[in-house]
């Protein structure tokens, strides 16, 4: 792109590529929710016992957030279109295979295959767009209209589900994305092109290793605290060997010719505290999602499709927020808008505690979701772009790779560290029938944390992120030039 006008307006082939892209895009965080609504439904269509319903998502977290950082280099190293379209047919044909499962292996290996296409097309699908559009205001634009639709997917996922579940069946959870999944891999090879990468190494298999496996344990870890609890053994041995190994490929990278994550990467300061925010902000918004679940169904009585119509509010603050998102980090910069965002979120979610027992307060819980979706979006957009930026193109795949598996480990950590403050008040979280005065004192503590949390990450993240350059696009002196041979 030349000129003033190219830099603030996009061509035809970009709106379609961008179009292409974010429809991918919100097709997979679609996946992430629609089933969660409808698990006890397909639970007992398929004969899953009542300890084997929660591999349903657990199989899908653990393949998606433990490979996505080793498929986001596979994609420097080997091709982001190639990657990309084959994770997209992989999406199709799993999701086929879901649809048409008569068993609860089938099942679990369609969740693990799905899990397995977005490790591979979530990064390959953000590196083609960060190089698609060259630092500036149409990249920032873009990145915001794909948190937005990212965000509003996981809400739409829950919608759907239900609608989907309680008009036809729970198996078009699965077929729906069979037509989308097709079109994309139909358009995809004319419309996205992907610079020529020469790869003069082999893939580093002991830090593919390493970080993989430490990985998959530590969402095993997480997962199995929030159903069982913190001092539950295999909890605490999966997070044990999690840690481990991610410390060990710590070491693996410092000592390899050709590291997975060269070092240079992670000391980066707008890497690491880009990514710390967006670690917060993915694991404080969908863990209050969860807490207003609790509310909404075991204080106030609300069915599991209702519950999901309510947080369409939050995804319509999510989609403000978005198209917002790009035009902050435009004028303001990343760093102002990830604390300016933090606070509104913070603010909105500290409102929260005032929910008391009666059908009335759902107007406040409507408006605060709305705001805080708006300030939470604000903070991912401004997330993305400053993880994302001053990264050779050649690494464009590494660094949404790393983006990528930020936004899954935090969606994975939030819920049971939420869970686990609302059981120290109530006991177990085990749904209905509890008593609504112990819920509600639980989910006020965790709502008033939550709110902390944000608080306190906006506030450090913007200290460390402003000790650094004024310019954050700008190029370390002590930074190799870009260049497309790996």
């Amino acid at each position: 792109m030349t000129g003033a006008t190219a830099s603030t307006s996009m061509t035809g082939r970009q709106k379609l590529v961008l179009t292409l892209l974010l429809g991918s895009q919100f097709m997979i965080a679609v996946d992430f929710s629609i089933l969660n609504v409808a698990l006890p439904v397909v639970g007992e269509g398929l004969g899953f016992s009542l300890a084997g319903l929660q591999w349903i998502a657990t199989s899908f977290a653990l393949a998606a957030a433990g490979f996505t950082l080793l498929l986001g280099r596979i994609a420097d190293l080997f091709g982001r279109k190639r990657l990309f379209i084959g994770g997209m047919a992989l999406l199709g044909l799993a999701s086929a295979l879901g649809g048409l499962a008569t068993s609860p292996e089938v099942l679990l290996t369609a969740r693990v295959l799905q899990g397995l296409a977005t490790a591979a097309v979530t990064p390959a699908g953000l590196a083609l767009l960060t190089t698609a559009f060259r630092e500036g205001p149409l990249r920032d634009r873009a990145l915001g209209l794909n948190g937005a639709l990212m965000s509003a997917g996981f809400t739409t996922g829950a919608i759907l589900g239900g609608l989907l579940t309680e008009l036809l069946s729970w198996r078009w959870a699965f077929f729906v994305n069979v037509p989308v999944a097709a079109a994309v891999v139909a358009l995809a090879p004319s419309l996205l092109t992907d610079s020529r990468i020469v790869c003069r190494h082999r893939l580093d298999l002991p830090g593919a290793v390493t970080v993989t496996g430490g990985l998959l344990a530590l969402v095993h870890g997480l997962t199995r605290a929030g159903e069982s609890g913190w001092t539950e053994p295999v909890a605490l041995g999966a997070l044990l060997v999690g840690a481990g190994l991610l410390v060990a490929f710590w070491f693996v990278e410092q000592r390899s010719p050709a590291p997975l994550v060269p070092v240079r990467i992670m000391r980066r300061r707008s890497v690491v505290w880009g990514n710390t925010a967006g670690l917060v902000a993915f694991a404080t918004e969908t863990s209050l999602v969860f807490l207003m679940t609790l509310y909404l169904q075991d204080v106030l009585g609300y069915s599991a499709l209702a519950t999901g119509l309510a947080f369409g509010v939050l995804g319509v603050g999510t989609v403000a927020g978005g198209m917002l998102g790009g035009r902050a980090v435009s004028r303001f910069g990343g760093r102002a808008t990830i604390i300016g965002g933090g606070l509104v979120q913070a603010a909105a979610t500290l409102s929260l505690v005032a929910l008391g027992t009666s059908g009335g307060w759902l107007y406040l819980l409507l408006a605060a979701t709305f705001v805080g979706g708006v300030g939470n979006m604000l903070v991912i957009v401004g997330f993305m772009v400053t993880a994302t930026s001053g990264v050779a193109d050649s690494e464009q795949g590494l660094a949404t790779g790393l983006a990528t598996m930020t936004q899954q480990v935090g969606i994975t950590l939030g819920i049971p560290v939420m869970s686990a403050i609302v059981a120290a008040r109530t006991g177990p979280v085990a749904g209905a029938g509890g008593d609504p005065q112990a819920v509600l004192s639980g989910v006020r503590v965790a709502v008033a944390v939550n709110s902390v949390l944000v608080l306190a990450a906006s506030l450090l993240v913007a200290h460390r992120l402003g000790r650094g350059r004024r310019n954050p696009r700008s190029k370390p002196a002590d930074e190799a030039p870009a260049h497309s041979v790996v």
